[in-house]
């Protein structure tokens, strides 16, 4: 049992209340000075009827404190817990020592599917920038879901439906080289999307070839299925190599194209629970009670759109995974499309549309002049990737050019930052991204806490000989004791982050830990003194970098041994 749980269910009997409600209100105050833990008896004043100052003294009173904790004092409307640190750092090593890099993992989620809908890469186009935040969002999430013990789903909704794709095919059959179409697959395709248009403004019956060739897909024609896999094929393959490169997994990339045959269904759901309306040709969900604008099903001429297709994805994601939450990693400006889409689900009877979430994050853009576009205003993510990466090795080779694996560590390192930067604030802020800004060592970026966790390979590598038992007085000092509360306070920034759907709490600890650690380095000799000393100190280094490694390989980003 770790030390809140023990602090929760000793107040928990004292209180009359539940350990885990307990639990869930002990905070850590901002001054150690005011204790190891808190709880602020403000937030049971209206179950207990009582003010806040009186339940923290009366707690104080009536508590049989734990063997750890060496003094209670009630401070106006808190009751503040001091704890014993020989005692602290024994109990926290060892459950460090014991998990290692397991450290945070658990079963909270076991028996429960989450399903997680990111990155959606459109056929046919390029993998951009834009792509960067749902593709690193999603990607942390389904990591951390699965840490805790979740049963993840990882989709990526597939840009593959609509009349650009006849277009694409009758430009292809015009004017297509095949050569250069696999050799060059997605810059290839978009030369012909955009010749075709500059072409159609001439020549309407371009057009109309579009259309036929549309209907062909529709219809199931062999050759315009044909190239148009052959398509989807080409640009998963160019996606998956980015994917790779950023450790990004999916279990599904079931797209738009997929749900067709089961649009039908939710059509005649729609129908006989009479909630399909005409509106000026359309057919329409009103959702006026919601407050929002009417759902379009069907437009004027009887093709489907975006909210046809997701009600039947949600229908199937639900039919086939009996998620516990489905959550849609889509940027903010599509709020209004999933506030609609839950509200149909709700009017088609579906409980379970409160188990729907949009992920709503902000957007990305590069400082002016950082990278040169190859398509444009296009600016593809790989590059971006490479760049970072390009930069990383000039770095490399100026300050350690003897480094083995420079080019591993290059590319663990810039697209690491990449990365980070992504997830190191909250989601919903708009990020303009700077690549002297995320490579730097000393700032709050990923190579610094990559930097951090080398230094403890370094300190622990120097010490691996040494043998006997911890010296636990050795680490009761305030720098050490702040590392320690760090350590031990993992698992509930993993919880804050699945509770939130918010990455930014595991990138933000990192942070915390690294700052922690760094101070707590410079200004202590960690191989000093006796052998248990050293011994004593090298476990809590080990704890960080163990933790640092576990915090970063949840986000998709590598932790090497050297930089």
């Amino acid at each position: 049992m770790d030390l809140k749980t023990a602090l929760a269910e000793t107040i928990a009997k004292a209180a009359g209340m539940e350990a885990p409600q307990v639990a869930g209100l002990l905070e850590t105050p901002p001054d150690p000075k005011m204790g190891d833990a808190a709880l602020p008896c403000f937030k049971l004043a209206k179950e207990l009827r009582k003010a806040p100052p009186v339940i923290a003294q009366e707690l104080a009173g009536k508590l049989e404190a734990p063997a750890f904790v060496t003094r209670t004092e009630a401070a106006g409307g808190y009751l503040n817990f001091f704890y014993d640190r020989n005692f602290y750092a024994e109990s926290v090593l060892s459950a460090l020592e014991e998990a290692g890099e397991d450290w945070g993992r658990s079963d909270a989620g076991a028996g429960k599917t989450v399903v997680i809908d990111y990155s959606s890469v459109n056929i046919a186009k390029p993998f951009h920038i834009g792509h960067l935040s749902s593709t690193a969002i999603g990607s942390a999430l389904y990591k951390i879901y699965k840490y805790l013990g979740y049963d993840v789903v990882g989709v990526n909704h597939l840009g593959d439906w609509g009349t650009q794709f006849g277009k694409l095919i009758a430009a292809y059959k015009l004017w297509g080289n095949d050569e250069e179409i696999d050799r060059d697959s997605v810059s290839a395709m978009l030369k012909l999307y955009v010749r075709f248009h500059e072409e159609a403004e001439k020549d309407e019956s371009l057009n109309e070839q579009g259309r036929a060739w549309f209907k062909k897909i529709e219809e199931g024609d062999e050759e315009a299925l044909r190239i148009f896999e052959w398509f989807k094929e080409l640009t998963l393959r160019e996606a998956k190599r980015v994917y790779e490169r950023l450790d990004v997994q999916f279990d599904s990339y079931a797209g738009e194209s997929f749900y067709n045959d089961k649009i039908p269904a939710v059509l005649d759901e729609l129908r006989e629970k009479n909630l399909l309306v005409q509106s000026e040709g359309a057919w329409v969900v009103r959702l006026d009670e919601e407050g929002l604008p009417p759902a379009i099903i069907l437009k004027s001429d009887g093709t489907t759109l975006y909210a046809t297709r997701d009600l039947a994805a949600a229908e199937y994601r639900k039919k086939t995974y009996d998620f516990y939450k489905n959550l849609y990693v889509v940027a903010y400006q599509q709020n209004l499309h999933f506030k609609q889409l839950f509200a149909v689900l709700k009017k088609m009877g579906h409980e379970w549309a409160e188990q729907c979430e949009h992920v709503a994050f902000g957007m990305v853009s590069l400082e002016d002049g950082t990278l040169s576009t190859r398509k444009g205003k296009i600016v593809l993510l790989e590059d971006v990737l490479t760049k970072a990466v390009e930069k990383t090795r000039a770095v490399i080779e100026e300050k350690n050019p003897g480094l083995a694996n420079k080019e591993q560590v290059a590319e663990e390192i810039g697209v690491g930052a990449v990365i980070f930067s992504t997830l190191s604030q909250s989601r919903i802020k708009d990020i303009t991204f700077s690549f002297d800004r995320v490579l730097n060592y000393d700032g709050e970026t990923g190579p610094y806490v990559q930097y951090t966790h080398t230094r403890c390979a370094s300190v622990l590598a120097r010490c691996a000989e040494l043998t006997g038992e911890p010296d636990m007085d050795a680490l009761t000092d305030d720098d050490a004791f702040a590392v320690l509360k760090l350590l031990a306070s993992f698992p509930q920034a993993l919880a804050a982050a699945s509770e939130k759907n918010e990455p930014f709490y595991v990138t933000r600890y990192l942070l915390d830990l690294a700052q922690a650690f760094n101070k707590y380095y410079y200004e202590h000799r960690i191989i000093d003194g006796s052998a248990e000393q050293t011994i004593a100190r090298a476990a809590l280094v080990r704890g960080v970098k163990n933790t640092l490694k576990t915090g970063l390989a949840l986000l998709g980003i590598k932790a090497p041994d050297k930089m």
